[in-house]
């Protein structure tokens, strides 16, 4: 029985996962458009604390993929996995939709319901996003791998189709204000009920096309239970399954116990307890740095094995800067857009939002031509290393902060930002991100021993976790913007010269300022002070372009340690 075969040249399968990821990229990006909004202005959280959340909900959901591929690869398979966690997904989205809705009669229900939500919908990411990632590759026969940047580029146009109808209809229905300006808070649950019903959807295409399309090249099923896995698809010599020692199980239990403790110790402030930053933030860096550990510490790997592990794990160190960088969509980006914004576009005020739906539209109308950019370079054997890619991407983000920093610069305390700058740095975000994120999920297709495919793109995904977590405490140093200065003022204070340390406010002050969600001190990075929101942008311009720079140095290295794969 032969595979059935697009037009294009593509596995029809292909398409199927297509537009299963599709809707559940509805569902996340819809959901995680409104989310911060939501904390902030229904549940009466601050915005550092709303961001800090953020973070480390994105930060779990990209770390239990390890979890969710670790299960697939031994018990459950690919296909029970996505289907388990498509409807886990669909279950918190509706949790979140009751949040929504009993905030005003019982806020601390609502915020306990928030809790469970984001729980849920974690490990339903774990369950889902490795195993649907794992089947593309394996759509393809060995001498096909080559076309492996392209379909993942495709896979990833569905993605971002996903995300900027999530981005255009939750905000519309959830985020909603009248004419005067003011936001109606009761809104939020009918873009939390959006969501759902889109995972619902995308569980019910990958069901009923799955055992039609999402095939094998030989035409039999993919990603059925492992106990039924077709050894025809594993290199010659290769292993088909990983072997951890009792001991090195052991050991891994032990250095997640140490690193959990000193990560706690960096990073929690005995002053400023905070459950997200001062337990599930350690808790992601020293599990994910454990499980990466200990995939290594298999016996069956061989060293070219082991040495395209070990690539997979150095670029995926330096895509954390770029999510780290990325991320600030849905926090920082989120609340500038909110605040200090002029949103008009043609008359029309865009809700907040929605702003971020412009990544969602350049990467569906620029994906193909990225795909195709690469496939006559591939041609004219000039193809950039995969690697090379992703240091471009990371320069790239760099240059957007950049142009951004400029542009805020002589915003001061009342100054609105013009949307067209956040559309251009939406544009060339989105240019980077083609160059970095579909080109990792390749790679990590054609480096990863198949026996560990799931669980490598899980660990992969820790680099997501890693950078979201960062993502969230870099977000919860945003400056105060223009709307404090405006609310302190109606309080009869002067936050410019408290901020300034001018004046010093009476503890009175102080606690008005805290019940309206102002700060009345400057955010602290690295020592370093941050006055307004030209010195925040440039924290990400340091970070992505030094990590770009490095990147790009190490990669005649990286080349010898891939082996041969491009």
């Amino acid at each position: 029985m032969e595979q059935a075969t697009a037009q294009t040249g593509h596995p029809k399968g292909l398409w199927v996962l297509f537009g299963t990821e599709m809707w559940e990229r509805f569902n996340f990006y819809g959901m995680r458009a409104i989310l911060t909004l939501f904390m902030v202005n229904s549940l009466m959280m601050k915005e550092a604390d709303s961001s800090l959340i953020y973070g480390g909900f994105l930060g779990l959901c990209y770390l239990t993929p390890m979890l969710g591929g670790f299960i697939s690869d031994r018990f459950f398979g690919n296909r029970n996995c996505i289907l388990l966690g498509g409807v886990m997904m669909a279950i918190g989205q509706m949790i979140l939709f009751a949040s929504a809705t009993v905030f005003d009669s019982s806020l601390e229900l609502a915020k306990t319901l928030l809790w469970i939500a984001l729980t849920i919908i974690i490990f339903g990411n774990g369950f889902f996003k490795p195993n649907i990632s794992s089947m593309v590759g394996s759509l393809y026969p060995k001498q096909e791998k080559s076309k492996l940047d392209t379909a993942f580029t495709i896979f990833y146009m569905g993605i971002n189709l996903g995300a900027f109808l999530g981005q255009l209809i939750c905000p519309i229905l959830g985020d909603v204000k009248d004419s005067g300006g003011v936001r109606d808070i009761h809104a939020f649950k009918w873009g939390f009920l959006a969501a759902s019903i889109a995972m619902l959807i995308g569980s019910a295409v990958f069901h009923f096309l799955k055992d039609k399309y999402v095939v094998t090249p030989e035409g039999k099923p993919l990603g059925g239970l492992p106990k039924h896995n077709d050894a025809s698809h594993y290199e010659e010599g290769e292993a088909q399954k990983a072997e951890f020692s009792t001991t090195s199980l052991l050991v891994a239990g032990g250095v997640f116990i140490g690193l959990f403790f000193l990560f706690n110790y960096l990073l929690s402030n005995p002053l400023k307890p905070n459950a997200v930053k001062d337990y599930i933030y350690p808790i992601i860096y020293s599990l994910g740095l454990t499980l990466a550990g200990l995939i290594v510490s298999d016996k069956s790997l061989t060293k070219v094995e082991l040495q395209r592990i070990l690539v997979i794990y150095i670029v995926g160190f330096f895509i954390i800067f770029f999510w780290a960088a990325f991320e600030q969509a849905g926090s920082s980006l989120t609340f500038i857009a909110d605040n200090q914004t002029d949103r008009k576009i043609f008359g029309w005020d865009m809700p907040p939002s929605m702003v971020q739906i412009f990544n969602g539209v350049f990467v569906f109308a620029f994906a193909f031509p990225f795909s195709i950019l690469w496939d006559k370079l591939r041609a004219k054997g000039k193809e950039p290393l995969s690697t090379v890619k992703q240091a471009i991407g990371l320069g790239l983000i760099a240059i957007s902060y950049f142009i951004i920093a400029h542009n805020v610069k002589d915003l001061g305390n009342s100054g609105l930002l013009g949307i067209q700058w956040l559309i251009l740095l939406y544009l060339i975000q989105t240019f980077a991100e083609l160059c970095l994120s579909p080109i990792g999920l390749s790679l990590v297709g054609k480096l990863s021993p198949k026996r560990f495919a799931s669980l490598l793109f899980g660990v992969f995904f820790l680099s997501n976790a890693a950078g979201y977590a960062l993502a969230g405490s870099l977000g919860a140093l945003i400056p105060a913007t223009g709307d404090k200065f405006k609310k302190a003022q109606e309080l009869g204070i002067d936050l410019q010269a408290v901020l300034n340390k001018v004046i010093t406010p009476t503890a009175e002050q102080v606690k008005l300022l805290e019940e309206n969600q102002i700060s009345v001190s400057n955010p602290v990075f690295v020592g370093f002070e941050i006055h307004n929101l030209f010195e925040f942008f440039m924290v990400f311009v340091v970070l992505t372009g030094l990590a770009a720079i490095v990147l790009f140095a190490l990669t005649p290295m990286l080349r010898k340690l891939m082996n041969g794969v491009k």
